[in-house]
């Protein structure tokens, strides 16, 4: 008989981050930490992300003591989301930086480091995979899934080989939109199966409904662990929730057994958590999004960029820029949309409708075009890497991009030294990533924790009003912004 199916949690990570912006507070968190701990997870994800960022920006959280928190009331496996060379940020980070964050991180409990790379370039991976795998903890590969002519079956199987050669402990196939159907699902994990030694994670959303059944059709395959998380911080945008998968696989061979008593305590606590984060949760983030289905792209992207359609006065092309998405993804070699590729595609399709095609290149965009993101699934057009190198005086590249950086850290710790910060490692690379943020908390430190902003993307009009906005020129606009209740004005500038 097959061997039940193992779950992870995402509540304290991906099911804040995808349904209340990321703002679950560690003092939130730790009330459900016993009862988490005693259901007996492969593992619960209680880091990386947008969490390092969102705790440190908005929360006045230091990230490290987060960590430290956590695992101190709890001895399941902790497992974060990594960016590869990007660590948690946008931007690529030299190898000395990308191997003290890890280091570090291991240091302070993390156990399972799960890296991707948003170009599905294994080079942008292999420091993070050798730093996790010299500081005692698991490298976990992922495969970021996505839809195009060049990613088959085959072309997804061969990437978990490859990940698998370089030292993965284990692979993930990461469903970032909640986009793979079940029977694909099915396919590359029998394929993987059928080819690795080492196990099998899936992960998806259910913000196009297929989560669930994906999940069912996935371990069918033999997938070996599949990621849930607890309502009201699952289902829509998040992961499935852990009963419900559990209702779904009653009588199956490989249905695993958490105790339901522990589950409901779970759902009561974080029910309170939802609500007191009513500022940052949506109706549409809850909902089931066929959208998403029909133009191939996350959840997160569609509603962003109704609304930044919305801001540009061009409502009337939303249609024509969801059509212009995949011309950019396939002139840019077919390149998954995930962060921060999704939001780089997406601004791009958006100038070609605004401007025409190629007539406005984004530096993100010049840059994937020239290589300097990493490989790209597909060879990039050669007439747009053209364009993109006259309008940008840059040439292209093929190396592996970190290989252009200098080592970074003894830099850092002379800047913090000038601040008189701290200068241990976890500032270090709490700076290297958050440099502005990481100043701003230290200033704010012993200062009262600021009113919440006004709900995002909140289907009905916010209660203090929308902002004025005043037309200054065609790429300046004037905002008055209130901030604690004061007034001030801001004057953007559009790049």
């Amino acid at each position: 008989m097959s061997k039940p199916v193992i779950f992870n949690n995402t509540v304290l990570r991906d099911g804040h981050q995808s349904l209340a912006a990321t703002r679950m507070t560690t003092a939130q968190m730790l009330p459900a930490l016993e009862a988490l701990d005693s259901l007996g997870f492969g593992c619960i994800e209680t880091w990386g992300g947008a969490t390092i960022d969102a705790g440190l920006r908005f929360l006045k959280e230091f990230p490290f003591d987060r960590l430290d928190a956590i695992r101190a009331k709890t001895k399941t496996k902790h497992m974060m989301l990594l960016r590869g060379q990007n660590i948690v940020q946008y931007a690529h980070f030299p190898d000395d930086i990308v191997e003290s964050f890890i280091t570090t991180s291991a240091k302070h409990g993390m156990d399972i480091f799960r890296i991707f790379d948003a170009l599905n370039d294994p080079r942008n991976m292999g420091t993070a995979i050798k730093a996790a795998k010299a500081a005692g903890k698991e490298a976990q590969g992922v495969i970021c899934y996505t839809t195009s002519p060049v990613h088959t079956t085959e072309a997804f199987v061969k990437l978990g080989q490859e990940l698998e050669e370089m030292g993965c402990g284990s692979l993930c196939l990461k469903d970032m939109a909640g986009l793979v159907p079940p029977r694909q699902a099915y396919d590359i994990i029998k394929g993987l199966k059928d080819t690795v030694k080492i196990p099998i994670v899936l992960h998806t959303h259910e913000t196009a409904g297929l989560g669930a059944s994906t999940y069912y059709a996935g371990i069918e395959a033999g997938v070996d662990y599949v990621d849930t998380s607890i309502i009201p911080f699952a289902n829509g945008t998040g992961q499935p929730d852990t009963a419900r998968m559990l209702a779904l696989l009653e009588r199956h061979p490989r249905c695993p057994k958490y105790d339901l008593d522990a589950l409901q305590f779970l759902r009561e606590h974080f029910t309170k958590v939802y609500a007191e984060l009513s500022d940052f949760t949506s109706f549409a983030n809850e909902r089931v999004d066929s959208d998403a289905l029909k133009y191939q792209v996350p959840g997160g992207m569609l509603s962003n960029f109704r609304n930044q359609l919305k801001e540009q006065k061009m409502e009337d092309k939303f249609e024509d820029v969801f059509k212009e998405i995949p011309v950019v993804r396939k002139a840019l070699g077919w390149i998954p949309l995930v962060t921060p590729t999704s939001q780089i595609v997406g601004v791009q399709a958006m100038l070609n409708v605004k401007f025409g095609r190629w007539k406005n290149f984004s530096p993100q965009a010049t840059d994937i075009a020239l290589g300097y993101y990493g490989r790209t699934p597909a060879p990039v057009d050669p007439e747009v890497q053209k364009i993109a190198a006259q309008k940008s005086g840059k040439d292209p590249i093929t190396v592996r991009p970190a290989d252009l950086k200098e080592p970074g850290m003894d830099k850092l710790r002379s800047e913090l030294k000038a601040k008189d910060f701290p200068t241990n490692d976890e500032h270090c690379v709490v700076h290297a990533m958050f440099p502005q943020e990481l100043e701003v908390y230290y200033k704010s430190k012993d200062q009262p924790a600021a009113a919440p902003a006004p709900k995002p993307q909140a289907p009905a009009p916010a209660k203090t009003g929308p902002a004025e906005t005043v037309e200054l020129s065609d790429s300046a606009r004037q905002y008055n912004i209130s901030v604690q209740g004061k007034s001030f004005a801001v004057s953007v500038e559009e790049v």
